[in-house]
């Protein structure tokens, strides 16, 4: 029969969510960090196409935004609206499934965003 883990006073594992100290409220808000919302005129960026790490598949790459995920997740629905595929935001990168590199930074530069090819 295996022993449960314990901590060092015995009493079991999972007590590592416990709040000892908070001066200022909900600690939840305090790790927040604050995205930049930024209108897409300020905003450089790279679209590259990538098959690493992904089976073989490929991917079109936009990175570079300073918005909000809600900004980024509009955005994402009408890319892959124009290019007739799937996509999703991952990490403030928007991936789109295929090789649309072209056609997503004319799309980009429509909307008002500065967007260049990056890579070979």
């Amino acid at each position: 029969m295996a022993k449960k883990p314990t901590d060092r006073n015995g009493s079991g594992a999972g007590k590592q969510d416990r709040i000892v100290y908070s001066e200022f409220g909900n600690s939840e808000e305090v790790f927040e960090r604050a995205v930049p919302d930024l209108p897409p005129n300020q905003q450089n960026l790279r679209v590259q196409v990538s098959r690493k790490g992904r089976g073989g598949k490929t991917v079109t790459v936009i990175s570079g935004f300073q918005s909000k995920p809600e900004t980024l997740s509009d955005l994402v629905k009408k890319l892959k609206a124009q290019c007739g595929t799937g996509g999703s935001v991952k990490e403030n990168t928007i991936e789109i499934q295929g090789d649309h590199a072209q056609k997503l930074v004319q799309l980009l530069t429509g909307l008002g965003y500065k967007a260049k090819i990056s890579g070979g």
